[in-house]
């Protein structure tokens, strides 16, 4: 079974250590590098940093290990939600993890009144596009950013707000 947790920036040891993991085992699959938070950009301060700069992150835990992360920036003046720093540890693969994950923003979001929540993957990440797109994602655009990447964006429900 997989446990989502909402962090605060009192978190930032847990987000740490899978942030940190992700980007030794998947350094293709993010625009940021391992070096790039480690040494002297490894402090607690730059951690709460990252845990309030986006007002929503995430922890998926299976068997009470922690085994994925991602995060939600606030909607745009489109009302758009981005998905960020989504990773799922190689061992809850194949497990409901990513689902759950994305699951969780898209909620979060409807929540925040967005209509949308947008991504950007690389294009050799060919397990993450096929995660995306079995969560409803759809090809918006391409982009190179370091090598090509998608964007893609799926919709979302719109709250009722006659409740």
């Amino acid at each position: 079974m997989v446990e989502i947790r909402e962090l605060t920036a009192d978190d930032w040891r847990a987000w740490r250590a899978l942030r940190l993991s992700a980007l030794a085992e998947a350094p293709h699959a993010f625009g940021a590098r391992l070096a790039d938070w480690q040494g002297e950009g490894d402090t607690e301060a730059r951690w709460r940093g990252r845990l309030t700069d986006l007002p929503f992150n995430v922890l998926a835990a299976v068997g009470g290990r922690d085994a994925g992360m991602a995060s939600g920036t606030t909607p745009d003046d489109d009302g758009v939600v981005d998905l960020h720093s989504m990773y799922v540890a190689p061992s809850a693969r194949g497990h409901g993890v990513g689902e759950a994950l994305v699951e969780a923003v898209a909620q979060w979001a409807e929540s925040q009144s967005a209509h949308s929540v947008r991504l950007q993957v690389f294009e050799d990440n060919a397990a993450a596009i096929a995660l995306y797109r079995r969560c409803g994602f759809l090809e918006e655009s391409t982009v190179h950013y370091r090598r090509l990447a998608l964007k893609m964006v799926r919709g979302l429900r719109h709250p009722s707000r006659s409740a």
